[in-house]
C-alpha cells in the first residue's frame, strides 16, 4: 500500500514538471527564433556569435542546481547514519560519473554544431520558412526513437506524426518568393539545407539523450537531468566560443553594437534575452524527454512552430496567408490526438492494474484445499 501511494506521488510530481517544461519549452521555442531573427533583421551579421547564444546561458543553471545540492545535502543529513553512509562532504554540486559526463559532452558538441547550422538558416531565411522546415524534425525524431530507443507507436501517436508533418507540409505552399533582401539565391539554398540539416541533426540529438536516460547506471532524477543540461551547454557552448574565435566574432561585437539598428543598448539586451530564451528551449527539451519521451518532445516542438509563425506576422509583419491558418488547425489537431491517445493509454494501464489487484486479494481470500 506504502509503495502504491509512493508511485502515485512520484506520477503527480512527474505530470508537475512535464507541465513546467512543457511551459519552458513552448516559451523557448517561440521566442528563440523570433529573437534571432531580430537580431539578423537589424543588422546583426554574426553566424557564430548567435550558434554561441543558444547555449551560453547555461550558468543559469547554476542557481537550481545549488538549490537541488542543498535540499539534498539536508535530507542526507537528516538521515540516521549507517555502515554504508557515505560523508556528507562528498556529495557535489555535479554528481555524474565519468561515463555518463563524456556521453553527454558528446551530445553537447552535436548540439554547438546542430546550433550553427540553424543560426546559419535563421540568418538566411524568413521566420515562415525555417519553421517550415525545422517542422520536418518530428519525422527525424518518430525514426530514430524508432531505431535507438524502440519507441512503440499507438494508432494516436502515429496520426499526431502525420498531422503535424502534413501541417508543415501545407507551409510549403507559396513559399517561393520569400527570400529576403540581400539574400542572394546561393545563400538562400545553402540556408535552406542547413536548416534541414539542423532538423534531422537533433531529430537524431533528441533520442540519444533519452539513450542516455535509459543506459545510465544513475539514479535518474530530475537533478541529474539538470546537470545533463549544464554539461550538455558547456559543451556546446565551447564548441562555439572556437568558431567564434576563428572568426574574430568577440572583436567584432562592439563595432556591431554601436551600428545595430535598434540602438547599442537594445543590442545587449537582444543577445542576452536570446540566451536566456534558448536556455529554456533546451532545459524544457530534455526535460519533456525525462518526464515523458523524445517523441513527445518532438511533437511539442512541432506544434509550437505555429505559434512561431504567429508571432512573426505579428511582430515582423509577415503575411498570415490560408495556409498557415489550415497548419495551425492540423497542428492542434495533432497536438489533441497525441494526448487523447496517452489519457487513453493511461485509463487502460490503471483499469488493468485494478483488475489484477482485485484478482490478487480474491486468490488470498480462497480457502486452502
Amino acid at each position: 500500500m506504502a509503495e502504491e501511494k509512493k508511485q502515485e506521488t512520484d506520477k503527480k510530481m512527474k505530470r508537475i514538471l512535464l507541465i513546467i517544461n512543457c511551459l519552458l519549452l513552448a516559451l523557448g521555442n517561440s521566442g528563440g527564433p523570433l529573437i534571432m531573427r531580430l537580431y539578423f533583421i537589424h543588422g546583426g551579421h554574426r553566424v557564430w556569435l548567435s550558434s554561441f547564444l543558444e547555449t551560453a546561458g547555461f550558468p543559469i543553471m547554476i542557481l537550481p542546481l545549488t538549490i537541488s545540492y542543498i535540499s539534498r545535502r539536508r535530507v542526507y543529513l537528516s538521515q540516521p547514519p549507517t555502515a554504508t553512509t557515505e560523508p556528507a562532504t562528498k556529495l557535489k554540486l555535479i554528481s555524474m560519473k565519468p561515463p555518463l559526463f563524456f556521453a553527454v559532452a558528446f551530445i553537447g558538441i552535436l548540439t554547438g554544431l546542430d546550433d550553427y547550422l540553424y543560426a546559419y538558416g535563421v540568418a538566411r531565411l524568413p521566420i515562415s520558412t525555417s519553421a517550415l522546415i525545422i517542422a520536418s524534425q518530428l519525422g527525424f525524431t518518430a525514426l530514430f526513437a524508432f531505431l535507438l530507443v524502440k519507441q512503440k507507436f499507438t494508432a494516436f501517436s502515429i496520426n499526431a506524426v502525420v498531422l503535424l508533418t502534413v501541417g508543415a507540409g501545407v507551409l510549403a505552399m507559396h513559399t517561393s518568393g520569400d527570400r529576403p533582401a540581400g539574400v542572394s539565391t546561393k545563400q538562400y539554398v545553402i540556408g535552406f539545407l542547413t536548416t534541414l540539416a539542423a532538423s534531422a541533426l537533433y531529430g537524431f540529438v533528441l533520442p540519444l539523450v533519452e539513450l542516455i536516460y535509459k543506459k545510465t547506471k544513475q539514479n535518474l532524477t530530475y537533478s541529474l537531468v539538470m546537470e545533463i543540461q549544464f554539461v550538455m551547454c558547456l559543451f556546446a557552448t565551447l564548441f562555439c566560443a572556437v568558431g567564434m574565435i576563428v572568426n574574430n566574432d568577440f572583436k567584432v561585437v562592439p563595432r556591431e553594437a554601436r551600428n545595430f539598428g535598434l540602438g547599442e543598448r537594445t543590442y545587449y539586451v537582444v543577445l542576452v534575452m536570446s540566451a536566456m530564451l534558448w536556455q529554456a528551449f533546451f532545459l524544457g527539451a530534455i526535460g519533456v524527454i525525462f518526464c515523458g519521451s523524445s517523441l513527445l518532445s518532438g511533437i511539442l516542438i512541432a506544434v509550437f512552430l505555429p505559434a512561431t509563425e504567429v508571432l512573426a506576422v505579428i511582430f515582423f509583419k509577415e503575411r498570415f496567408q490560408a495556409e498557415k491558418g489550415v497548419s495551425l488547425v492540423l497542428s492542434l489537431w495533432g497536438f489533441v490526438s497525441y494526448f487523447y491517445g496517452e489519457i487513453k493509454q493511461d485509463k487502460e494501464k490503471k483499469k488493468k492494474r485494478a483488475m489484477e489487484t482485485e484478482m490478487g486479494h480474491s486468490l488470498e481470500v480462497l480457502p486452502a484445499p
